[in-house]
């Protein structure tokens, strides 16, 4: 039973790998299942097993790759001292805003993601792995003294949030995506900055 699991397992990781890779080279759109199976060296019976179509294969990949963008924030921030809230936020949403010049990440995140999703659910997942992080930087910046504590915070979050998506749509639609990174990022501290006591 363990070894059937980890076939399992690893059939499916093989799939969201080869998707990954043929999404991010040419978009959803352009790339069809039976290429999936291919370059994953599966069968379309294993992909219909592991996934109801191509769409929710593709879902599967977003949230991958969102869970990995949170992730290098979270350690961008956890590296900050922890005696600067502010430096804390700050290092975080520096990371965030690269990593929307990466092409790979702004093809399955921006690009694709809203459309084939569709607007609700993009949010949705964007809210699943974004604004718990938010919150608990705003929290921290709060108890700290550092931030205004006369706003609740998960509407103010969900702004923040917002404005993050905006500023990463605005990097990835960009004919110069690194030079839009260093346009938006000062406009989106100073949002940051407008809160201090």
């Amino acid at each position: 039973m363990i070894r059937q699991a980890e076939r399992s397992e690893s059939t499916r990781a093989n799939l969201m790998a080869a998707a990954r890779e043929l999404f991010a080279e040419r978009g959803y759109a352009a790339v069809s299942t039976p290429e999936i199976v291919e370059r994953a060296g599966s069968s379309r019976g294993a992909l219909y097993h592991q996934f109801k179509d191509k769409k929710d294969l593709f879902r599967a990949v977003y949230e991958q790759v969102q869970q990995e963008i949170l992730q290098q924030v979270a350690e961008t921030m956890a590296e900050a001292p922890p005696t600067d809230t502010l430096a804390v936020l700050e290092a975080g949403l520096h990371n965030f805003l690269l990593s929307c010049v990466d092409p790979e990440r702004v093809r399955i995140t921006l690009i694709d993601a809203p459309s084939v999703l569709g607007w609700q659910e993009w949010r949705a997942v964007d809210e699943k792995y974004g604004l718990g992080l938010v919150v608990a930087g705003l929290e921290s910046g709060v108890q700290a003294g550092i931030l205004r504590a006369d706003l609740d915070i998960r509407p103010l979050a969900l702004m923040i949030l917002s404005a993050l998506g905006e500023a990463a749509m605005f990097i990835a639609n960009a004919d110069d995506p690194e030079t839009a990174r260093a346009q938006t990022e000062p406009a989106v501290l100073a949002l940051i900055n407008g809160l201090r006591v």
